[in-house]
């Protein structure tokens, strides 16, 4: 079984936000997959969905908690359903990466991202693959905590709304065979 986990804040205020990227992403691998997301055991503390079944099983979670504390749940979810930590996707926002691209590395740095730096630190290792997905720099006049809070412009949308599909494709990959999906993440930023 593999774990891929959506990054957001809770809450109808954080709908459609920067920082809600990744959980965006994970939405839309469930409806692709015909499922919902709901309640998953009380001990997770979080949302849940399951896509196919035995080995090939896909379990698509995201904390109910706020993004920098969802360490505690992604590590719950691995231990409740014995997952390995090279079996885990984390998808997330990146202010690091150019607008609209995205990038499927394994380990690394939080490179400043509060959710990620959480779940580095309940999970004891660096080694899980993530799902950046590039949101763009803040202009210099605004705090990066505040733009990764605000929603996209609608001129921004259409471009996000193409990352998110190429993202879900990725995601659908990289069940099957992680070097492919880093190749196909790259390629995206190529076309």
């Amino acid at each position: 079984m593999k774990l891929l986990v959506g990054l957001r804040n809770p809450g109808p205020d954080y709908e459609g936000t920067r920082h809600n990227l990744g959980y965006e992403v994970l939405q839309r691998v469930v409806d692709h997959g015909g499922e919902k997301l709901g309640r998953g055991p009380l001990k997770l503390r979080g949302q849940l969905g399951k896509l196919g079944s035995g080995p090939d099983r896909l379990l698509c979670f995201t904390p109910n908690s706020y993004m920098n504390e969802s360490g505690g749940s992604v590590r719950a979810a691995a231990v409740y359903f014995k997952i390995a930590t090279d079996e885990i996707l984390v998808l997330h926002d990146d202010i690091d990466l150019a607008f609209g691209r995205m990038r499927l590395q394994v380990g690394g740095g939080s490179g400043g991202h509060n959710g990620i730096r959480s779940i580095e630190k309940a999970l004891g290792t660096r080694d899980f693959a993530r799902l950046k997905l590039g949101v763009g720099r803040p202009p210099s006049s605004v705090d990066p905590s505040d733009f990764v809070l605000r929603k996209f412009a609608k001129s921004e949308r259409i471009e996000v709304d193409l990352m998110v599909e190429s993202a879900v494709d990725v995601v659908l990959l990289w069940t099957e065979d992680q070097a492919r999906a880093q190749e196909s993440a790259a390629l995206y930023n190529n076309s």
